[in-house]
C-alpha cells in the first residue's frame, strides 16, 4: 500500500519504523492519516519482515492530537463514526501481537499522549512534553484517557483529562506514562536499541506474550492466572521454546523458527 501521510522503513534487523508525517501540522490525525495508520500496523502484523514496531513523528513534535480543521458540523452519529476513526489505531495496537515502540520528542497531546500511552513501550526525549489538552478548547480526551488511565491509574489519569496541562518528560516517567527518558541527542539511537533488542528474541514468545497480557488485564485475577498458565503451555510445545532452552544450556545463540 502507499501511503501519503507515512514514511515506513523496515531494516534487516526486523525493526519497522512507521513516522508520521505531517510535520506541517506537527503531525496531527485526521482521518487519512488515521486510516493508514491503522492499515499500517495491520499490514506490519502479517510482515514477516517485522518483529518490533517503532511509531514516531517528522518534524518538530510526536503528534500534536486531532486536527480540528476537520470538526463542522456533524450529526451525533457523524461525530461518532469521525472520532472513531480517529481512536482506531490506539484500540489497533492492543489488538496486533507485534511490539510497538512509541518514539516521542517535542509534543505529544490529546490523541497524540493517547497513541504514546496505547504503545506498549515508549521513549521520550528530556524535551518533550504530554498532555490531555482537548479540555482547553470546550472539548475533551475521553477516549485517549483509555489508554492513559491504564498506565497511570485514575487520580493522575482524571488530573491529565480535566486540568489539561502539558507535562513534561520526567514527570511522565514518573507516573507511568512512558517508560524511559533520554537526552534528544540519544532517542534516535535509544529507541533502536530497544527495538533491535526485542527483534532478537524469540518471536512467539513475545508475540504470544503480549496478546496474552492484554488478555488477562481484563478477567479477574484467579482466572488471568489461569489464562496465562494455558497460554505459557501453548508456548512450551513450540519449536522455538525448545530452540531458545537448548541454546541456553549449550551457551550459544538461539536460531529462531517461529513456530
Amino acid at each position: 500500500m502507499n501511503y501519503e501521510n507515512l514514511i515506513i522503513e523496515t531494516s534487516q534487523d526486523f525493526v519497522t519504523e512507521i513516522t508520521l508525517n505531517r510535520p506541517n501540522q506537527m503531525n496531527t490525525f485526521n482521518t487519512p492519516l488515521a486510516q493508514e495508520l491503522n492499515s499500517a500496523l495491520e499490514e506490519m502484523e502479517s510482515d514477516d519482515l517485522t518483529r518490533v514496531i517503532i511509531v514516531k513523528g517528522a518534524g518538530r513534535a510526536f503528534c500534536a492530537g486531532i486536527d480540528i480543521s476537520e470538526f463542522s458540523d456533524r450529526t451525533a452519529n457523524e461525530y461518532r463514526e469521525w472520532i472513531e476513526r480517529m481512536e482506531r489505531p490506539l484500540v489497533t495496537i492492543s489488538h496486533i501481537s507485534k511490539p510497538v515502540i512509541a518514539q516521542v520528542h517535542g509534543v505529544a497531546a490529546a490523541n497524540g499522549a493517547g497513541l504514546v500511552a496505547a504503545a506498549d513501550l515508549a521513549i521520550a526525549s528530556k524535551s518533550a512534553r504530554f498532555g490531555l489538552t482537548a479540555i482547553n478548547v470546550g472539548l475533551n480526551c475521553v477516549g485517549p484517557v483509555v489508554p492513559v488511565a491504564r498506565s497511570v491509574g485514575r487520580k493522575r489519569a482524571l488530573e491529565l483529562l480535566l486540568f489539561g496541562d502539558l507535562i513534561k518528560a520526567p514527570e511522565a516517567l514518573e507516573m507511568g506514562l512512558i517508560n524511559k527518558v533520554t537526552a534528544s541527542e540519544n532517542l534516535e539511537r535509544e529507541t533502536r536499541s530497544w527495538a533491535v533488542r526485542l527483534a532478537q528474541k524469540s518471536p512467539l514468545a513475545l508475540q504470544i506474550a503480549k496478546k496474552a497480557f492484554y488478555t488477562a488485564t481484563d478477567m479477574d485475577y484467579e482466572r488471568a492466572f489461569q489464562y496465562m498458565n494455558e497460554a505459557f503451555a501453548r508456548l512450551c510445545t513450540t519449536q522455538d521454546a525448545h530452540e531458545g532452552v537448548d541454546a541456553f544450556l549449550a551457551k550459544r545463540d538461539p536460531v529462531w523458527k517461529q513456530c
